[in-house]
This record gives C-alpha cells, sequence and structure tokens, in this order.
C-alpha cells in the first residue's frame, strides 16, 4: 500500500530521504515518482519552507528522478541499514513542538492518568467517577470562556481540577518540545518506547509545518507516543514521557498548502488509526480535527510570536482525542502497546504513517544531528 494513495493527483508533496552514498535529500513527488530537488538553493526542508510560496518553489524545482515512489516505499520497510535508501521524517532544522490536552475526550483521560499515579488498574475505577462528574460536559466548550471558568469552579468543589483541565479549559495551551530537530524517525522505521513504561499507546496528530514568519504552510501526520504511566506519576516527568529516542514520527511526506489544500481541509481532517500486535490484537481509533477545543491557528499563536521565535520554523503537533481503554492483556487493564504492534496513521489527504513498536533502547540510535547535516551538505557543495 503506498502511503499517498489516497493524495490529490495536483498537490504539492515534499519529503526527505536518505540517499545511498550522498546523505538526506529534498524529495518531490511527482506522478508516483520521487525526484530529488536538493540543489544549493534548497538544500533543507527548511529552506523551502522559508520561501514566500513554498508550493510554487516545489513545482519550479528541476532535479533528478531517483525511482518510482514504490521502490522507495519497499526499501524503506526493510529495516535499512545507516546508508540504504530510505525514507526520513520531512523536517530537519525545525524545533518539533507539540501541543497536548486539546480534545474533550483526551483530557479526561489525562485526568484519569493523574489520579490513578499511572496505575492502569486503577483507572477503571476512577474513570468512572470522573465520567459521573463529568461526562461530555466539556465538549465543545471554549477554552479561557466565561463558562469554561463556571466549569472550573464546579470541578474545583468536587474535588477534581487538574492541571490537564488548566490547559485544557483555561485560557493557555499546553505547548512543550516533542523532540529535537533532526530526531524524528519518518515511515517505515522503528518508534521507540522508553522500557520503564507499561502502560502506554499511538497518538494520532496532524503535524503543522510553520515557517519562521509563523505561517503555516503544510501539513503531515505524526505519532506523539505517549507513556501513560510515566506522565501520570508527575506531569513534571513529561520530558521523559516524550522525548525519547525514536520515540517520535512524522510523515511520511509533507503537504504544501495551495489551491488544492488549506488549513481549513486540516480543520475537517479525519484521522484513523489501527495497531495490528503478533498476538492478534486489533485496535482501531479516530481523532477528528473539527471537534478540537483550540483552532490550530490559535495553538500556532500560542507557540510562537514575540514572545518567543523560531528562526528556523517549527513543526508542532496538535494533539489528539484518541485515548484507548480497550482491554489488551485484562479485564480493566486497558490498552497498553506490544513489542511488535504496526501502528498505521492515515488520512486521506495526508497518506498513511506507518512504523512498528520497539524498546527505544533497541531503536537504531540517532548520531545524524544538525552538526552532521550542516558537513554533509558543505561535502556536498549545497552549502
Amino acid at each position: 500500500m503506498l502511503p499517498l494513495s489516497n493524495a490529490h493527483p495536483e498537490a504539492a508533496i515534499v519529503g526527505r530521504i536518505w540517499r545511498p552514498g550522498l546523505g538526506p535529500c529534498l524529495v518531490a513527488i511527482r506522478d508516483e515518482r520521487a525526484i530529488d530537488i536538493t540543489s544549493p538553493i534548497l538544500p533543507t526542508m527548511r529552506d523551502l519552507l522559508e520561501h514566500d510560496n513554498p508550493a510554487a518553489t516545489l513545482r519550479g524545482a528541476p532535479g533528478e528522478d531517483i525511482g518510482a515512489l514504490t521502490d522507495l516505499v519497499a526499501a524503506s520497510h526493510e529495516a535499512p541499514g545507516d546508508d540504504d535508501l530510505r525514507l526520513l521524517a520531512p523536517c530537519d532544522l525545525q524545533a518539533i513542538k507539540a501541543c497536548g490536552v486539546t480534545f474533550a475526550a483526551s483530557m479526561v483521560e489525562r485526568v484519569i492518568e493523574e489520579q490513578a499515579a499511572g496505575d492502569p488498574a486503577r483507572a477503571e475505577a476512577i474513570r468512572g467517577r470522573v465520567g459521573s462528574h463529568v461526562g461530555d460536559s466539556l465538549s465543545g466548550l471554549k477554552p479561557g470562556s466565561p463558562q469554561a471558568i463556571k466549569v472550573k469552579e464546579v470541578l474545583q468543589a468536587e474535588g477534581l481540577w487538574s492541571q490537564y483541565l488548566e490547559v485544557g479549559i483555561g485560557p493557555d495551551a499546553e505547548v512543550f518540545t516533542k523532540a529535537q530537530p533532526m530526531s524524528a524517525v519518518g515511515w517505515g522505521a522503528v518508534v521507540g518506547l522508553h522500557p520503564v513504561s507499561k502502560w502506554n499507546n499511538p497518538e494520532p496528530e496532524i503535524v503543522l509545518a510553520v515557517t519562521s514568519r509563523g505561517e503555516i504552510v503544510g501539513a503531515t501526520l505524526g505519532n506523539d507516543v505517549n507513556l501513560r504511566d510515566v506522565e501520570g506519576r508527575s506531569a513534571l516527568l513529561l520530558g521523559k514521557a516524550k522525548d525519547n529516542n525514536a520515540s517520535c514520527a512524522i510523515g511520511p511526506f509533507l503537504r504544501l498548502f495551495d489551491g488544492t489544500y488549506s488549513l481549513d481541509d486540516v480543520r475537517g481532517a479525519e484521522l484513523a488509526l489501527e495497531v495490528i500486535g503478533d498476538d492478534g490484537f486489533t485496535l482501531e481509533g479516530h481523532s477528528s480535527m473539527a471537534e478540537i477545543s483550540r483552532d490550530p491557528a490559535d495553538l500556532v499563536a500560542q507557540t510562537i510570536g514575540r514572545h518567543h521565535q523560531y528562526p528556523d520554523g517549527f513543526f508542532l503537533f496538535c494533539g489528539t482525542m484518541f485515548a484507548p481503554v480497550k482491554d489488551r492483556d485484562g479485564p480493566g487493564q486497558g490498552f497498553t502497546h506490544h513489542i511488535g504492534d504496526e501502528v498505521s496513521i492515515s488520512e486521506p489527504a495526508l497518506g498513511t504513517l506507518r512504523n512498528k513498536v520497539q524498546l527505544s533502547t533497541d531503536c537504531p540510535e540517532w548520531t545524524f544531528g544538525t552538526a552532521a547535516l550542516m558537513r554533509n551538505l558543505a561535502r556536498r557543495g549545497l552549502l
């Protein structure tokens, strides 16, 4: 299955690949062919996105046809080595940021994680108690509104107020650093779980590409791997829960905004998730951007501005409404990953991001960082 089988034929689609003997390259996808457009003018994804009209620049960029998309996908699926042909995450020099607790459904689950102190065995009973007080009352509630303030007062009186509700319905969004520049993995790579975690899940999300000027210029898919027990013990462990070796997957490609695709399409996106385990277990879920509590443009505005600049731009995870409760290992235990799970995140306009789950300690180490990229581009005469 091609990761872009449902994409619009005129879509402006760009990605990054590793070419043997060369290194990271920019590729335009044209007629299901991969065209290497790397040049001194476009040495990085960051440089492409900083153009006034990235989609037009992409369409006008000359390049070398390096093969069919099917061949690139097949090569990426075979656990390639350091210098083998493969898909990379579409971001390079950009910061990788994420927003949390942007959907009512996942907001309630974060409260449950906190009250359970990261213990999945306690979650079922707490879910019933919290649900009896909260239910769906948070759906459609505008963060920071007078109505949200009233809900906060009620929940505080019931002893159910939480730091997760604060960022979920309060005026300020949760924005954190998901991963370091150059550390995200792409389609076909293994995605990592910290070995201390025993309760975790995938998080299917839309990821926005934002320039240094704060302009949203495209979108892709991401898996914001979540360690529910680690973060549930303390929100101060967010860094340990979120930023680990291979714990951030982005891809398969970046679709640029143009006449065929815009931020309004992102606002109406419907993400589907499928997990297939070696044990025969399957899990399906979805995340509808129409149900997000904060508009994507507001999330970007809270991330960049006079208070914080990103000279190389950033990729921003928008959050998810997906919080699985389907029992896997026993009644009341809910869902957690098993090693070898295949995770597929799909959206008709953006394709499919597929990765297999492994422990972070068993994933390939991240060794190619920003300094390595600069040396590589300089050696190739691209800087």
